[in-house]
């Protein structure tokens, strides 16, 4: 019976939504897990390569150079799922970051502690090979694919941590407040914000080029295959140079292309951004920004009034 049960495991790959590892890690309270390898099917590894050479000239034409040299740093290879242990062996010695396997949603502390400790918490499970462009959550392609390459480069990595520290920030000062409603109040703000920088930055950012014009850095775009032409060229597309009261007042939603991004120098414009966004949290230019997405869960709040904190 033990034998059919791990056959039928085989079987069931670790495709997105139907991976039964991935099922038996949330049922026991797993969050951090290992990354089962022998478990990918040869559909997996089929999805990988589908998505992998689709995007590859797409990587050429619009990404930025440093995800570029990111792509090549890691030595993945484009047939098969890759491995974490490998991954993180070409990663770490250039930034001291890795990816770290999770078996769901990173509650939003959590996720930004673990940036700080120069770990990011990585999907294990990849869509399936006839839905390429389905997505339902975060698969291992957009994970790896997407947002490791970036992870190489240290001005880019500094900015990560420093995302974490904002955290930290947050927890020491929403839990300094007495009236419980006004915590609440105050901190679904401040995550809304926090939430907003990342999608306009890390995950949907568009960065100037040197000889002029514009290319891709944001991860969400780089593991999208229509959209990150669509981020460039369409004139449905709106472009702006970045400015944090705008960004951290703009909702946004994930279930169409975006139409609305933002431009940036440099990562280092995106650190000093970064640093502009705590400065802004401290003196309480964050405790009402505008309603709307994202939501802010009770799980999220949890996870920032029962942090630990340390400075």
């Amino acid at each position: 019976m033990a034998i059919r049960e791990e056959v039928d495991r085989f079987k069931a790959g670790l495709t997105t939504t139907q991976a039964p590892f991935i099922e038996e890690a949330r049922e026991k309270g797993e969050l951090y897990i290992f990354q089962p390898y022998q478990l990918y099917s040869e559909e997996n590894h089929e999805s990988w390569k589908k998505l992998y050479a689709r995007m590859a000239p797409r990587w050429e034409r619009y990404a930025n150079p440093h995800f570029q040299a990111g792509i090549a740093n890691l030595c993945l290879d484009p047939e098969r799922v890759p491995r974490l242990d490998n991954v993180n062996k070409f990663l770490e010695p250039l930034t001291g970051f890795k990816a770290k396997a999770v078996a769901g949603y990173v509650p939003a502390f959590q996720f930004f502690d673990c940036l700080r400790n120069r770990e990011f918490p990585t999907t294990i499970t990849i869509r399936r090979s006839d839905k390429l462009d389905y997505l339902p959550e975060p698969d291992i392609f957009h994970d790896i694919a997407g947002h490791v390459p970036m992870h190489t480069d240290s001005a880019f990595a500094d900015t990560l941590v420093r995302f974490g520290d904002c955290a930290h920030t947050a927890a020491e000062i929403v839990q300094s407040i007495k009236d419980e409603d006004e915590q609440t109040r105050r901190l679904t703000s401040i995550i809304k914000a926090m939430a907003r920088f990342f999608w306009f930055t890390i995950e949907f950012g568009l960065m100037k080029r040197p000889e002029g014009g514009l290319s891709v850095y944001g991860s969400g775009l780089l593991s999208s295959y229509g959209e990150i032409a669509h981020a460039i060229e369409s004139p449905d597309v709106q472009r702006y140079p970045i400015q944090l009261e705008w960004v951290i007042n703009q909702y946004f939603e994930i279930d169409h292309y975006q139409p609305l991004l933002f431009v940036v120098d440099s990562f280092d414009h995106v650190f000093s951004l970064v640093d502009e966004l705590e400065q802004w949290m401290k003196d309480g230019k964050l405790n009402n920004v505008s309603p709307g997405e994202p939501e802010v869960n009770e799980e999220d709040l949890k996870s920032f009034l029962h942090a630990e904190v340390t400075t």
